[in-house]
């Protein structure tokens, strides 16, 4: 196998799209357009990947980091002009270079690899990546000789009636023998309309020299998708989302509604694990096996133990362990820890806290900036009192200890383990290993006041 390289276009600004967030940027299921690219071209073993960046070129380089080298190009004049920019990375290279968008988020490694081995056993100087359209409208069409050899791309706009039926068309992705490229690119002209250099120029210059020129076509028009415009983003979204659904349904995860369903690229789930409708997960979340995830369920970033239930609530940045019951209606703030067989209920929130083994906190409690220990009981209305409007402190309620409901523990204050705080107490000192703590005005009953009241007004 001779050396292979990578060039990834992705300097174009995407005025269609209408937004200040640079074209390739765009997330699809969660994950920026180019990095699913890169991620892809990253599984094929190549020599050296040089990514083509223009605008918003520091924002790209800072998503992809070292993964990829950098041409920049900084007037857009064309994609053969983009690809001329790494000719100091690749001009002396010997081998065979890739080149692809950006903007073609759905692409995947197997096509790639498909297409770098037919190019080398046709032992063709450019392949073109091709595929059927059921709407050619708009694309180059891929024109044949009665021996299946590529004639030529025409454009649909200089095609003729009878071009115009043809399916095939070219998806803008190319492998070539990497010398012929750059030395073709230099005859390349920008006589045309647009006053750019264009690609599939390369092609012709080539053929017109007799050289081979073949062409690879995917099964897959939908991998070949370029992304210019919201509605191809969405269509984008769409097909990824549906893709990584079967995925995680072929390895054991149980999707019940896999159209209201969305799971990022990067998450792993465990099998038997059954995910409702309306829930999102996001980023690098990690679920185990066994968990009942949903309905409507936001998880990002977080990891989940096994025989978990997570359901109408949101946890982000948190990790929670085995056999642990959340919601409905409850939040996971970020760098919580949440540890096996615990409770979390309806209308509790939890912000940088750890939840010890089998405590609980069943309804209408906040719980931030706190240390609670195994077994802890916190009654509904629980309030730990972490801000005092400049600085936030912690609160440590000890193994066993029992809130009662509607406490106020204003921190810093420790409850010690075993402990009581009798309900309505609102705790300023701390607690002693199992005392009881009444922190609560005496109650008054003034009798027959109601009658001495209306006595009074009459």
């Amino acid at each position: 196998m001779d050396n292979r390289y990578a060039v990834i276009l992705a300097a174009g600004q995407g005025t269609r799209m209408k937004s200040s967030l640079y074209k390739v940027l765009h997330p699809v299921c969660g994950k920026p357009m180019v990095q699913h690219v890169v991620d892809q071209v990253s599984k094929l073993e190549l020599s050296k990947t040089v990514t083509v960046v223009g605008h918003g070129a520091e924002k790209v380089k800072s998503q992809l980091g070292d993964t990829t080298e950098y041409a920049l190009q900084s007037e857009q004049l064309g994609t053969a002009h983009a690809v001329m920019q790494a000719s100091s990375f690749l001009e002396n290279e010997i081998g065979t270079t890739i080149v692809i968008c950006g903007d073609t988020p759905l692409i995947t490694a197997e096509t790639m690899s498909s297409l770098l081995a037919h190019h080398q056993e046709t032992n063709a100087m450019a392949t073109i990546l091709t595929a059927k359209a059921d709407d050619p409208t708009g694309y180059g069409r891929i024109v044949r000789n009665s021996e299946g050899t590529v004639e030529k791309i025409v454009e649909h706009k200089d095609a003729n009636a009878s071009e115009r039926e043809i399916t095939e068309i070219n998806t803008g992705t190319y492998c070539f023998d990497n010398q012929e490229l750059f030395r073709a690119l230099s005859n390349v002209s920008n006589d045309n309309v647009q006053g750019e250099y264009y690609l599939p120029d390369v092609i012709e210059i080539l053929q017109k020299e007799g050289k081979i020129v073949s062409a690879y076509q995917t099964a897959s028009f939908d991998e070949t998708l370029g992304v210019n415009d919201r509605i191809a983003l969405s269509q984008a979204e769409k097909i990824m989302k549906q893709r990584i659904n079967k995925e995680h349904m072929r390895n054991g995860v149980s999707i019940i509604d896999p159209d209201h369903t969305y799971i990022s690229a990067e998450a792993i789930i465990g099998k038997d694990t059954v995910i409702y409708p309306g829930t999102m997960i996001q980023g690098d979340s990690v679920i185990g096996e066994e968990c009942i995830i949903g309905p409507n369920s936001e998880i990002k970033d977080s990891k989940i133990g096994n025989q978990t239930t997570i359901r109408q609530s949101v946890a982000h940045d948190s990790e929670i362990g085995d056999s642990v019951a959340i919601g409905p209606f409850a939040h996971i703030r970020p760098s919580s820890t949440i540890s096996d067989d615990v409770k979390i209920g309806n209308f509790v929130e939890i912000k940088k806290s750890v939840m010890g083994k089998g405590s609980k906190a069943s309804h209408l409690s906040y719980i931030g900036d706190a240390e609670v220990g195994a077994d802890v009981n916190l009654g509904c209305g629980s309030i730990t009192v972490n801000y005092d409007g400049k600085n936030k402190f912690l609160t440590k309620i000890e193994d066993g200890a029992f809130i009662g409901c509607n406490s106020n523990l204003i921190a810093p204050v420790t409850i010690g383990k075993g402990a009581y705080v009798a309900a309505g107490s609102t705790v300023t000192n701390d607690v002693p290993e199992k005392a009881l703590s009444v922190a609560r005005s005496r109650q008054v009953n003034k009798e027959n006041y109601v009658d001495r009241l209306n006595n009074k007004n009459s």
